[in-house]
């Protein structure tokens, strides 16, 4: 192909654009990569996505589901953390795809971090929104019910004003500069903390075990489900990784900020689950209450309520008022150094991509004072503002549960195949184990996304198959490893071919997933109460039928495009 859609830009590439001034300010400490990791990952997940994936798919069994979350974490992290310490440049899983597995999954991983971050964004904002009405509440002040909540959640609602202005002050503080982001986070991180120790120490003598039983009503399916979803309160390490450009010594203090922040987090996460889940019975917090059939369920408001703010909720049910306040308040904090951390990153990866010309050069502009990439900043928080004020909050959840999943699996993947192509490069940190560590990775990361909603999956595929569409007309040819020349050169039957190539691959990845999801209902892994086929309005082995049918489809296109050998 005249760009060949499969080649890396090399460690060298990589890290030169720094040293051609296309970098961003160093200022960040390994202090200060762990305490932006706890300020992403301690937030959504305990505040708002624990009564969400207990309620919904696990019940009390949601400490099980952080047990496997966290395990897959686990192996993710290490290799993300192999990662950073050899190309501490700005742009995450993008980067390391770009250096690894080519062009071409370098632009469908930025696509999907681009997704994962703003989607994330908003889940947290809607999240803080909730919380924040909870300690208005608690002094007395009830908002105006047009303004509590996006169009059709509540009746009467038109949008969720606080959601909306919680993000815009947040593009101000990012805009000005990345140094003091990381010192109103730091606050915010030991804030929320305190609000975490409150809760654990208030809570646990109110547990009743009887509240746990039964321990698995939606069963293992349900459990997965759950954890696929709560692995979106795990990516603060993730957004550690997109912050290697601003880290003063990126090689040693990558790998601490990774780790460190995810190995404090999780005991707290399992903790928060079991006293929540023992103080209330989560499963009455439903949002289907066919999902359950015959078991009790509370009336719409108090669903409302508890699933945008269940820590807060559930203080609130044993009526000690300074508990409630005090959690709440911290809760806020929380949930908003987590939108800090995430509106930091998805600009970045807007950035490393603009600066690769796969979007448009002149969004990558650094502001000449505050050193911060500003435009993308602003575009990124107005787009993340409006959507969070109108949406629910268990959509956008999920679709960030699985972009962040499939960002993993290529990182896992990419750590094997650089270690293969490019062994003698020097790796400051090394993810222990042999390629057993990455192998896990891709398995367990894999597993989860094929426990989450079929709806999501479509989501998901569209979402994929629009980037592409961007890539093929624009982005491939403006990188710069386009080679216009050959292009030129190029006969009308040979741009076709690459045409079918381009296009059989994608076939290929959808028909993969799709098959895929398909039998993991009909093989009895995931069950209709967590895969939702009716959403969709289609069956398992229908969708086993077309993905097979798509495989075939796309794998015959693509072998029509492949270059034939000459005699």
């Amino acid at each position: 192909m005249g760009a060949n859609i499969f080649q890396t830009k090399s460690l060298e590439q990589l890290t030169g654009d720094i040293e051609k001034g296309k970098g961003l300010k160093r200022s960040l400490t390994a202090l200060d990569l762990t305490l932006l990791g706890i300020g992403a990952i301690i937030g959504t997940g305990i505040f708002v996505l624990t009564g969400t994936a207990a309620a919904n798919q696990a019940g009390p069994a949601i400490t099980i589901s952080y047990i496997m979350a966290g395990l897959a974490c686990g192996f993710a992290a290490l290799c993300y953390a192999e990662f950073a310490s050899m190309i501490p440049v700005a742009g995450s899983a993008y980067t390391y795809a770009y250096a690894t597995l080519g062009e071409v999954i370098a632009w469908m991983i930025g696509w999907d971090l681009i997704l994962e971050y703003a989607v994330g964004s908003m889940t947290v904002a809607i999240g803080w929104s909730g919380n924040f009405q909870r300690v208005l509440l608690s002094a007395g002040i009830t908002l105006p019910t047009w303004m509590q909540a996006g169009p059709g959640i509540l009746p009467g609602a038109v949008i969720n004003l606080p959601a909306v202005i919680i993000v815009l002050l947040m593009m101000i503080l990012l805009v000005v500069g990345v140094r003091e982001s990381a010192r109103f986070n730091a606050a915010m991180v030991a804030i929320k903390i305190l609000a975490v120790l409150i809760f654990l120490g208030v809570g646990f003598s109110h547990v009743d075990s009887a509240n746990w039983q039964p321990y698995t009503p939606y069963g293992w399916s349900g459990i997965m489900g759950a954890a696929a979803v709560v692995f979106f309160a795990y990516i603060g390490f993730d957004a550690v990784s997109t912050t290697a450009e601003e880290a003063k010594n990126p090689q040693r203090d990558l790998p601490i900020g990774i780790i460190a922040s995810l190995g404090i987090c999780t005991f707290l996460y399992i903790a928060v689950a079991a006293v929540l889940s023992g103080i209330v019975p989560v499963t009455q917090y439903r949002s289907l209450e066919g999902s359950l059939p015959g078991a009790p369920i509370q009336t719409a408001e108090q669903v409302t309520r508890f699933l945008n703010a269940p820590v807060g909720y559930v203080l609130g049910t044993l009526h000690i008022g300074w508990a409630d306040a005090l959690v709440s308040a911290g809760a806020v904090a929380g949930i908003t150094s987590v939108l800090l951390v995430m509106l930091m990153s998805q600009p970045r990866i807007f950035f490393s991509m603009s600066r690769d010309q796969l979007l448009p050069a002149g969004i990558s502009k650094i502001h000449p004072k505050f050193g911060t990439p500003y435009i993308t900043t602003i575009i990124t928080c107005v787009v993340v503002a409006l959507v969070a004020g109108l949406t629910r909050i268990e959509v956008v959840g999920e679709m960030t549960s699985i972009g962040t999943l499939f960002a993993f699996v290529v990182v896992c993947a990419a750590v094997m195949v650089l270690r293969i192509k490019r062994p003698e490069v020097h790796r400051p940190f090394r993810a222990p184990g042999g390629n057993l560590t990455p192998i896990l990775g891709v398995i367990s990361c894999a597993y989860l996304m094929l426990s989450l909603a079929v709806l999501t999956w479509v989501r998901f595929l569209v979402w994929l198959d629009i980037g592409m569409l961007i890539y093929w007309f624009y982005s491939r040819t403006h990188s710069p490893l386009y080679n216009p020349a050959l292009e030129d050169k190029k006969s009308s039957s040979e741009k076709n071919s690459d045409f079918l190539t381009m296009w059989g691959g994608l076939g290929l990845f959808n028909g993969f997933w799709i098959t895929a999801v398909g039998l993991m209902t009909v093989l009895g892994i995931n069950s209709e109460a967590t895969a939702k086929w009716h959403e969709v309005h289609i069956d398992p082995m229908q969708s086993v039928m077309h993905g097979v049918e798509d495989l075939v489809v796309s794998g015959v296109l693509f072998m029509m495009g492949r270059p034939k050998k000459t005699a």
